[in-house]
């Protein structure tokens, strides 16, 4: 859920076939933008906590040839407009169910990163008639205690939300795996666009929401019918893979898949595995 923007266009130089449209559309009278690529099955790509959309440049390339891909800068974050409410993963569930009633769709595949993979659960306990496939790449939702890790301290979650460059750094070296991503130059350019997104303030207050363990999953996953993968950084350090092993058990006839050598954005580090067993999940009938 925490990850920053990646600026993966810079650091990486994709190159797209065909350069996604970038749209804007009004939902509860805030602009959400969004990138839209491709045609056929519909589905939604979902960033993490301090992300925006490009968070799946590569993703979106892969996907565009066989589907219909839309991938928002949720409310609060990237250059969506950024209300200052108390954010809570409910919230992003609201603003999902506006954008899929405002764009006309009646049912996707729910593929979310992180925060995004908490709201693409949540969506689909409230939502089950609209969502045809889920995909979970290291998401959040699960308490500490079903995880079996050590209580949540407000002074830790602030460390998701940096304040220097030295703690831009010291965060992407714990979301990355691959050091060369928490080196002095990419952690200035993620300094420079943390500044320019002003999105604090929502990290800010999804941190207070979390530690008031509010719209947790623990308990609820059994009602999860949609077709579901799990996908995983076998190197994530911020959301290990005890939470994978507990989406599994929890989630009826969900396949797994883990891939080596990443950490908590596998979409990034490991696109080209990522995009292809995302590829033959979503080919299944």
């Amino acid at each position: 859920m925490f990850e920053r923007s990646l600026f993966l266009v810079v650091l990486a130089g994709a190159v797209w076939a065909q350069s996604p449209e970038h749209n804007q559309v009004e939902i509860y009278g805030q602009k959400i933008n969004y990138l839209e690529a491709g045609s056929g099955p519909e589905v939604i790509l979902l960033h993490g906590l301090g992300g925006d959309s490009s968070n799946w440049s590569f993703t979106i390339p892969a996907l565009a040839k066989s589907f219909h891909v839309y991938v928002p800068d949720q409310v609060g974050f990237g250059e969506s407009d950024k209300p200052l409410i108390n954010y809570r993963v409910a919230t992003l569930v609201d603003f999902l169910d506006g954008f899929c009633r405002k764009l006309a769709i009646s049912k996707a595949t729910i593929v979310g990163n992180s925060l995004g993979g908490w709201v693409a659960l949540d969506f689909a306990l409230g939502h089950p008639e609209k969502v045809t496939k889920l995909v979970l790449v290291d998401s959040a939702g699960y308490s500490q205690q079903r995880t079996g890790g050590a209580p949540l301290a407000r002074d830790v979650l602030l460390r998701l939300n940096p304040s220097t460059l030295e703690d831009t750094r010291k965060l992407m070296a714990v979301v990355f795996y691959n050091k060369n991503y928490s080196s002095e130059q990419v952690a200035e350019m993620g300094f420079v666009r943390h500044l320019h997104k002003n999105d604090s303030p929502t990290i800010n207050a999804f941190i207070d929401s979390i530690l008031r363990g509010e719209d947790m999953l623990d308990g609820k996953l059994g009602a999860v019918k949609a077709p579901t993968l799990i996908m995983w950084g076998r190197e994530d350090a911020l959301i290990t893979l005890k939470a994978a092993k507990a989406f599994a058990e929890d989630i009826a006839g969900s396949q797994s898949v883990v891939l080596d050598g990443c950490g908590h954005v596998p979409q990034v580090e490991c696109a080209g595995t990522f995009n292809e067993a995302l590829g033959k999940f979503l080919a299944q009938p």
